[in-house]
């Protein structure tokens, strides 16, 4: 076999790689999600009540999804979305999901130190400890509504 035979044989299967790859890419508009903006969210309909139901919520004014979702920190921010972006992308390939969408224990740790992150100087006192401990208070226990609105 030639250079050229084997350089061609490569070719094909990595260009249509990487051809099937782009085109998923942009298809489910891959771009959107390296931004805040929380539109980003809808691209699944899976999503559609959770963004309606933030809208009408409290936190519209003041916060987005990656605000409450993902860490603050810059790494842990895009180790997070490079993280559930796989899951999600498993998930709705294979269609392998629960409806209505559930927070994952890490995902909801990370909610957790959100909340603090913002209301920690409030609630103190109340929720000492509800990073680590395991019969810890998570805020979402008594404010589910807040993110979303109330769960049909």
């Amino acid at each position: 076999m030639t250079s050229k035979s084997l350089l061609l044989l490569t070719a094909i299967p990595v260009g249509l790689l990487a051809g099937i790859g782009a085109y998923t890419f942009n298809y489910a508009e891959g771009l959107s999600y390296f931004s805040t903006d929380p539109k980003a969210c809808v691209n699944c309909h899976i999503m559609n009540d959770e963004y309606d139901s933030w809208r009408k919520g409290p936190h519209h004014a003041v916060a987005v999804c990656v605000d409450c979702h993902l860490p603050h920190d810059l790494i842990g921010k895009y180790l997070a979305k490079a993280s559930n972006g796989y899951h999600h992308s498993a998930a709705f390939t294979f269609q392998d999901f629960h409806e209505p969408i559930l927070i994952k224990p890490r995902n909801a740790q990370i909610l957790q130190e959100n909340c603090l992150h913002c209301h920690g100087d409030f609630v103190r006192q109340i929720v000492q400890g509800a990073k680590t401990d395991a019969d810890a208070v998570q805020c979402v226990h008594c404010h589910a509504g807040v993110g979303h609105g109330a769960r049909r």
